[in-house]
C-alpha cells in the first residue's frame, strides 16, 4: 500500500510538463513553431481517419472514391482539401522549425538527443507524405510512385528486391497502392510516438532560447505565458492555412492528379510535392543513378550530422556573425534547388542544381567545421 502511494499522480505527471514547465523568459514567437507542428500533425490524424472511412484502396476505384468523397460525402470536399493542403503546412511549419533550431544552434548539447529525434521525424513524415500522395491514383501519383520507388533498383544485388518488395509484384499495381494505404494510415502514429519522445527528451534540459545560454533562474511557467503566445501563434497559422483550403485548395497540387491513372501514358514533365523538390534537384543534378540516389538521402540524413561537426564555444548566432550570414544563404540556396526541382532537366537548370547541390554539401560538410573552429578561436566565450 505505501509503495502504491509513493507512485507519482499521472496528471500531476502531465501538468508539470504541460502547464506548470520552467520556460526560458526570453523566447520569441520563432519558438511557436513546435506547438503549430503538433496542430497540424492532430488535423493530420483526424482528417485522415475519416477520409479512411471512404476510400477505397483499389486501382478500379481508388479515384473515383476520392470524386465520391469530394461530391457525395457532407462536407467530403472540406476534409480532403484540408488534408491535402495539412501536408503543406505541415512541412512549412516543420522546415522553419528546422531552421530555427540551425539559426539558433539548437542541434548543439545538451540537445543531441532532441534534434536526433527530430530528424527521424522528418524522415517519416517525408515517407508518410509520399505514400500518400500515391493514393488517389491519379496521373501523377501513379508516375510519381514508379519513379520513385524505381530508384531503390539502383543498389546492387538487393535493389531489385526492394523495388519488387515495395511493389508487391513486377509493376506498380494494385498490391502497391494496398501496402501504401496502410503504411500511410499507420506512420502518423509512429510520428505521434517519435513526437511524444522528442518532448520527454525536450523536457529533460528544457528549451533553448535565442542567447543560446541555460539558466535556471531565468525562467517562468509556461501557463499562462506560453500558452498565450502559442494560442496567438495558432490563431494566425489557421488563417494562414484556411486561406489555401478555401482560396487556393489545389494550387499546392499538380493538375495531372485529376486525371485517372493510365500506366500507357506518360506525363510530359513527372515532378513530386514542392516540399520534395530541393531534394529531387539534388538527384537530377548527378548522371550516375546510385550516386544521385545516395546524394538525395545524403542530403537529409546530413542533417543528424549537425552536433557531431560544429566546435564553436557559443551556441547561438546572436553572437555568431559569420554564421548568420552562412545560414542565411543556404535558405536560399534552399528556395533555388526548391525552384530547380520543378524546373526541366535541360541546361542551364542542370548546372544550376549542380552547383547550388555542391553549396548545399559545402554549407555542413565544409563551411561549417571549418566555421566553427576559426569561431573557437576568434570568439573566446565560456558555452554556458
Amino acid at each position: 500500500m505505501k509503495r502504491l502511494l509513493k507512485q507519482p499522480n499521472p496528471i500531476l505527471y502531465l501538468a508539470d510538463h504541460a502547464v506548470s514547465y520552467p520556460t526560458p523568459s526570453n523566447i520569441s514567437y520563432m519558438w511557436n513553431f513546435g506547438s503549430l507542428a503538433a496542430v497540424c500533425l492532430i488535423v493530420q490524424l483526424i482528417t485522415g481517419i475519416f477520409l479512411a472511412m471512404h476510400y477505397a484502396a483499389n486501382t478500379e476505384y481508388a479515384f473515383a472514391s476520392v470524386e465520391h468523397i469530394m461530391r457525395d460525402v457532407p462536407y467530403g470536399w472540406l476534409l480532403r482539401y484540408t488534408h491535402a493542403n495539412g501536408d503543406s503546412m505541415f512541412f512549412i511549419v516543420v522546415y522553419a522549425h528546422v531552421f530555427r533550431g540551425l539559426y539558433y544552434g539548437s542541434y548543439r548539447s545538451p540537445r543531441v538527443v532532441v534534434w536526433l529525434i527530430g530528424v527521424g521525424i522528418m524522415l517519416a513524415m517525408m515517407a508518410t507524405a509520399f505514400l500518400g500522395y500515391v493514393l488517389p491514383w491519379g496521373q501523377m501519383s501513379f508516375w510519381g510512385a514508379t519513379v520513385i520507388t524505381n530508384l531503390f533498383s539502383a543498389f546492387p544485388y538487393v535493389g531489385p528486391t526492394i523495388v519488387e518488395w515495395m511493389w508487391g509484384g513486377f509493376s506498380v499495381d494494385n498490391a502497391t497502392l494496398n501496402r501504401f494505404f496502410s503504411l500511410h494510415y499507420l506512420l502518423p502514429f509512429v510520428i505521434a510516438a517519435l513526437t511524444a519522445l522528442h518532448i520527454t527528451a525536450l523536457h529533460q534540459h528544457g528549451s533553448s532560447n535565442p542567447l543560446g545560454t541555460i539558466s535556471n533562474t531565468d525562467k517562468i511557467s509556461f501557463d499562462p505565458y506560453f500558452t498565450a503566445k502559442d494560442l496567438f501563434g495558432t490563431i494566425v497559422f489557421v488563417m494562414f492555412f484556411s486561406f489555401w483550403v478555401y482560396f487556393a485548395p489545389n494550387y499546392l497540387g499538380h493538375p495531372d492528379n485529376y486525371i485517372e491513372a493510365e500506366p500507357m501514358v506518360t506525363p510530359a514533365h513527372i515532378v513530386p510535392e514542392w516540399y520534395f523538390l530541393c531534394y529531387y534537384a539534388i538527384l537530377r543534378a548527378i548522371p550516375n543513378k546510385l550516386l544521385g540516389v545516395l546524394a538525395l538521402f545524403a542530403s537529409i540524413l546530413v542533417l543528424a550530422l549537425l552536433p557531431f561537426i560544429t566546435a564553436s564555444t557559443v551556441q547561438s548566432s546572436a553572437f555568431r556573425p559569420l554564421y548568420r550570414i552562412c545560414v542565411w544563404l543556404f535558405a536560399v540556396d534552399w528556395l533555388i534547388l526548391t525552384w530547380l526541382g520543378g524546373c526541366p532537366v535541360e541546361d542551364p537548370y542542370v548546372t544550376m542544381a549542380q552547383i547550388a547541390g555542391l553549396l548545399y554539401f559545402g554549407f555542413f560538410l565544409v563551411l561549417l567545421p571549418v566555421l566553427s573552429r576559426v569561431e573557437y578561436w576568434l570568439i573566446p566565450v565560456p558555452k554556458r
